[in-house]
């Protein structure tokens, strides 16, 4: 019997349970949870600073956002921030049940919905050596490698074949799927069968990096299954794990996932405007000094959009929660105001995950102010998108209005 542990990813406390010895090492190993042993032999179970699932042998242990954000709004933020063509209903109908199962359903079901015509062929670009002429004869590499021989011959053509990157990536994550111990019956033999209908595609090894493909036509009905298994690959893993125990795991940081959310969103909604957008923009915190060429204070701005090459907005990703009391850490403000000092914005903005409405303050002495501004994750995908929009929005019409409407006229 399946047993399960669910916690919330703010959790300070939990009672004990009770575990094996190698089911709390093997627990441990994974990242999602922290493993202290307790009184007369149990051990304490807590986040580790990470979301998702792990389960090892008849051990489900589950850490949720702790915006109580579910699995179809995670995959979402997880498949956009890698590529901003994902669509909300690439994951629509995801259950917000055990994590496993209902990736695997999901894979399943959209794996059916790909192939229900057959495995899509297409040409792949082939090198090779062959005994006989096919395509072209690469003259060059022949005299290189084979100088003075006739056979075998270095040659060049395109081969019309299943093993494309789209099947490559889908049979990679069918396979990984499968893995997983304790699925159901059911979607253990769709998956079985999905991957019989591959047949004669090559194996991507894991941890290796995922072919390239291009949605166009003629690969429409594959796309939701890809974004759907490019997510399963990047962030799962399954496998024997220590000793008799098995182990699948789903391990997400999502402070990482919301600042490349944010970051390749605003990136989107600022296209429309003048200049470029630019994370992780390196700067220094202080002047060079004559005859030192090192030792300078660098900083890394989350997000940057410039104008003409001038730094005109800033914005800086925050995935933590504000205390009734306190507000926001007294450090995020300390440290926009640095950037906005070295880099002569007079506005930056701070986005927190979480509910509310933005806050603006102002700066003592200074020509600086700071905008609060909360980015709620438990919103719809458009909503959540619209609500960045309008975040861009705001940003460059503040900007245009006070320092930027000479650069932007002459853009």
């Amino acid at each position: 019997m399946l047993r399960s542990i669910v916690l919330d990813e703010l959790q300070s406390s939990a009672h004990p349970v009770e575990l094996d010895p190698e089911l709390a090492a093997t627990l441990r190993d994974t990242g999602l949870v922290t493993v202290l042993p307790a009184h007369g032999g149990l051990w304490t179970v807590l986040p580790a600073g990470t979301v998702g699932a792990v389960q090892v042998g008849d051990l489900l242990v589950e850490v949720t956002p702790k915006q109580k954000v579910g699995l179809s709004r995670l995959l979402f933020l997880l498949g956009y921030a890698a590529n901003p063509g994902f669509r909300p209903e690439d994951v629509a109908g995801i259950e917000d049940t055990d994590l496993f199962a209902a990736l695997g359903e999901s894979l399943a079901r959209q794996g059916l919905r790909a192939l229900e015509g057959g495995a899509l062929n297409g040409y792949v670009h082939v090198e090779d050596a062959l005994r006989t002429v096919r395509g072209r004869i690469r003259v060059g590499d022949q005299m290189t490698r084979r100088p003075g021989m006739l056979l075998p011959l270095e040659v060049a053509y395109d081969d019309f074949t299943v093993d494309i990157p789209e099947n490559r990536i889908l049979r990679a994550a069918i396979r990984l799927m499968m893995q997983v111990p304790r699925l159901s019956g059911e979607v253990r033999w769709k998956l079985a069968h999905l991957d019989s209908k591959l047949d004669g595609v090559s194996e991507v090894r894991f941890g290796a990096t995922l072919p390239i493909w291009t949605e166009s036509r003629l690969n429409e009905r594959y796309v939701p299954a890809l974004r759907l298994a490019e997510i399963i690959l990047r962030n799962m893993s399954a496998e024997a794990g220590i000793g008799r125990h098995s182990v699948a795991s789903f391990v997400v940081n999502m402070a990482k996932v919301f600042e490349d959310f944010v970051t390749t969103s605003l990136r989107e909604a600022l296209d429309g405007y003048p200049g470029e957008t630019s994370g992780q923009y390196e700067t220094f915190l202080d002047e060079s000094e004559v005859g030192q060429t090192g030792n300078r204070v660098r900083m890394s701005v989350d997000i940057v959009h410039l104008v003409r090459g001038v730094p005109a907005m800033l914005f800086d990703a925050k995935y933590k929660a504000a205390s009734v009391a306190d507000g926001y850490p007294n450090a995020d403000y300390y440290q926009m105001l640095a950037y906005c000092t070295a880099l002569e914005v007079s506005r930056g903005w701070l986005i927190y995950a979480g509910p509310g409405n933005p806050r603006l303050r102002q700066v003592r002495n200074t020509e600086i102010s700071v905008v609060e501004f909360p980015l709620d994750l438990s919103q719809a995908p458009n909503d959540l998108l619209a609500r960045v929009k309008s975040l861009a929005e705001s940003a460059f019409s503040e900007w245009r209005l006070t320092a930027g409407a000479g650069l932007c006229s002459a853009s």
